[in-house]
């Protein structure tokens, strides 16, 4: 079970957190940050989200909160040469809109993305109040992505989590995050497989 835990210690470079819409993107980037802080590292923030007319404005608020940059970027090249210019920066964020799994043209937009500025982390956030098909099959999709990470969101909107342990065997992915409510930067924390383990015991239990 030890794999499946990555330090924040590790999380470094050029962070991008993908995945479908409405699970919480923007608000779990700015607890990342928020940690990254914490942790004395120079941080800065960047969105390609520009398809939510508030999206932009919610992470510049955050941003100014926490005394870091934040930066908005319409294209792939815009992105690359904002990233060059954040090269001193020890975790840069990067915010992406939310892409249904079942558009291919929306993930293919997303995948030209990563391939022009090569992120060291792509995280792949998946809500915790879904179905273990449907994560799997939000995975599969994504794969095109290459994501080397898990976040699950949302733990507070779901009383079952067996769907972590489904997923993590399925993708062979870390997970790095979950977050359980809307307040920054209280409502996240690192998993303890220890409890996890034991919650989906007292699950099957019931």
């Amino acid at each position: 079970m030890k794999n499946i835990i990555i330090s924040e210690k590790d999380l470094e470079g050029k962070v991008m957190l993908i995945g479908p819409t409405g699970i919480g993107k923007t608000t779990t980037l700015a607890k990342l940050a928020a940690i990254a802080k914490k942790d004395n590292k120079k941080v800065a923030i960047v969105t390609i989200d520009t398809y939510r007319i508030a999206a932009a404005d919610q992470l510049k608020i955050y941003a100014d909160i926490m005394g870091i940059p934040a930066h908005v970027c319409y294209t792939p090249m815009d992105l690359k040469t904002t990233l060059e210019s954040l090269v001193d920066y020890d975790t840069i964020l990067i915010d992406t809109a939310g892409r249904s799994h079942k558009n291919d043209i929306q993930l293919g937009e997303l995948k030209v993305f990563i391939d022009t500025v090569k992120p060291d982390f792509k995280i792949l956030a998946i809500s915790s109040n879904i179905k273990t098909i449907d994560a799997i099959n939000i995975y599969e999709k994504f794969s095109i992505a290459s994501p080397n990470a898990l976040i699950f969101t949302k733990k507070d909107e779901t009383s079952t989590i067996g769907q972590y342990f489904s997923l993590i065997n399925y993708s062979k992915l870390p997970l790095l995050y979950i977050t359980n409510g809307q307040k920054v930067p209280d409502d996240i924390k690192k998993p303890n497989i220890s409890e996890l383990i034991q919650e989906v015991l007292e699950e099957v239990k019931k």
